[in-house]
């Protein structure tokens, strides 16, 4: 579909940015009975709802693509759309990119899915985002320009300043507050680096002439031209400013990272229209009916809807999600409480490990050692030998999640011999990020005091039957992959078409959720155990290594 210039330019929008107006009304979410996963049967929102307009548009925008999928009343995809947006890399452990190229890609891919469906705008029930977490944006409120490059989750530039405060004696009031750990991933240190390191940016953001937003709240303010400053529970819970019992943002924490209220967002549940998408961007006024960051709506998505219910996103990075309702999660072992994406006002929680790299190591054997010609082709190499034949490949390229928040450990490739080939190195890549979510479920079980039964699995690399057999076999638990694997944009999808009453509760969208295969373990518990240990070595060994030369 040609790019419409007046539309895909680098510049402001049609329309004025201003500060924000109550343009349109904000529907409120009228809750009855409230199911565990924050549900309620509520009256339908007729004024945006069109019994013979039959879809759902959902825009993911992840780390290095932005998508947009469309969704029937059934809840099929009958089309998706992506366009790349860059990453760069000016230091080593920073990570950036050009939040124009964020908008840019998003408004192209959802353009594109329109097209390729032969959909109107007009049939557009409503929209649902969901966005990569913690990546910092911050931008002028008059012209609309970023200020700065977005900071993305996995940069590590603030990993000094988290030192200071784990040395500070804070770090457990902060952890109390926000149900975080102190790390660089997060927003706080951030915003707090932009708002040091831009000229004047303090001063204008505390006379609220420049906003901050994670990718959610830019492309909220984008698509309203202005009108909309807002984010969701799912996404401020990532940003270490939101107390996470009140889901508001905590006066405290601002004030020890230098955060002018100012320059917030205001905070909205995850289901809920906030406001109307201009009829510039896609061809017709759609209703903004859903927002959660990407790996509480891939929970969603998943109909993981009851306390217990665990899924794992395989994606750039890997992140494990449990539903535990009503509860605030409390982790002895090192992994972090956030909000849950919920239907409703009251607040649902999950329990959540975060792997950095994952997919990401894939992309690496690609681009950067020519291994593999195309992602998809790891997995027929990594099968074409029959083990790693002791080689083990830790991706801590910048530093290592959950559980053990070490920034300092650096990747290694150790066990190679002269009979290493480039198939055992491919093959360590795979079998790394199984490793990894086998000690993300462990703590999950540890800190729950429940043995999952069944680990729920999607993201693009759950497309790899490879890695899902070896991830079953190194867990010991039976894996089910559903037939949409895309369960971001579909839970993005399920918030949006709640909120228009598009579908009626979760007890419907429960139905929707089919299984496409189930991996069941095989591999024998003393070999599992075995790798597992030599998985444990080889990780000791990334963390004791010397980095003090970069």
């Amino acid at each position: 579909m040609a790019a419409q210039p007046s539309l895909l330019s680098r510049t402001r929008p049609s329309g004025s940015f201003s500060a924000e107006k109550p343009a349109f009304c904000i529907l409120p979410i009228r809750s009855s009975k409230v199911n565990c996963c924050g549900c309620s049967r509520r009256k339908n929102i007729s004024q945006f709802y069109n019994a013979e307009v039959p879809y759902i548009l959902a825009l993911d925008e992840g780390t290095t693509s932005a998508r947009a999928a469309l969704y029937d009343r059934e809840a099929r995809r009958i089309a998706i759309e992506s366009a790349p947006i860059p990453c760069r890399y000016p230091q080593s452990g920073w990570v950036e990119q050009d939040a124009e190229d964020i908008w840019v890609s998003q408004v192209e891919s959802a353009r594109r899915v329109l097209e390729t469906a032969s959909v109107s705008p007009s049939a557009l029930v409503a929209l649902g985002i969901t966005n990569q977490r913690e990546t910092t944006i911050v931008w002028d409120r008059t012209t609309g320009r970023p200020v700065a490059p977005a900071i993305v989750w996995q940069c590590r530039r603030t990993a000094a300043e988290c030192d200071e405060i784990q040395h500070s004696g804070r770090a457990a009031t902060i952890s109390a507050k926000t149900g975080l750990v102190i790390d660089a991933y997060f927003s706080a240190t951030k915003l707090q680096w932009i708002l040091r390191a831009v000229p004047d940016a303090y001063a204008k953001a505390r006379d609220g002439e420049i906003l901050f937003g994670t990718v959610d709240t830019w492309l909220i303010w984008r698509l309203t031209n202005g009108a909309v400053h807002a984010t969701d529970t799912s996404n401020a819970s990532r940003t270490m400013l939101m107390n996470l019992e009140s889901g508001d943002w905590d006066r405290e924490l601002l004030d020890y990272f230098g955060v002018p209220h100012a320059m917030l967002p205001r905070i909205v549940p995850s289901s809920g229209v906030v406001g109307v998408a201009a009829a510039e961007h896609f061809g017709a006024e759609v209703p903004i009916g859903g927002i959660a960051g990407d790996q509480q709506a891939a929970l969603f998505g998943q109909a993981c809807f009851r306390p217990g219910l665990c899924k794992n996103t395989y994606g750039t990075g890997c992140f494990a999600l449990m539903h535990t309702g009503a509860r605030r999660p409390v982790s002895g072992n090192q992994l972090v409480a956030t909000r849950a994406a919920g239907s409703g006002d009251s607040p649902v929680y999950a329990i959540e490990g975060s792997i950095f790299i994952a997919g990401a190591a894939v992309q690496w054997l690609r681009d950067k050692l020519g291994l593999i010609r195309t992602a998809s082709e790891s997995e027929t190499v990594a099968a074409s030998v029959p083990d790693t034949d002791g080689v083990y490949l830790v991706p801590a390229f910048v530093g290592l999640g959950a559980p053990h928040w070490d920034a300092s450990a650096r990747g290694i490739v150790c066990g190679i011999t002269q009979a290493t080939s480039a198939q055992h190195i491919v093959r360590a890549a795979l079998e790394s990020i199984a490793y990894q979510t086998r000690e993300l479920v462990e703590a999950m079980e540890a800190d729950s005091g429940e043995s999952l039964s069944e680990l729920r699995v999607d993201g693009g690399a759950a497309a790899n039957n490879f890695l899902m057999q070896f991830q079953a076999d190194i867990l010991g638990r039976r894996l089910v992959r559903p037939v949409d694997t895309e369960t971001t944009a579909l839970g993005a999808s399920f918030l949006a078409g709640l909120a228009a009453g598009f579908w009626k509760d979760c007890g419907e969208l429960e139905q929707f959720w089919q299984p496409q295969r189930t991996f069941e373990p095989r591999m024998q518990v003393e070999r599992r155990e075995e790798l597992y240990d030599g998985w444990k070595t080889a990780v000791r060994r990334c963390r004791l290594a010397d980095h003090s030369q970069g």
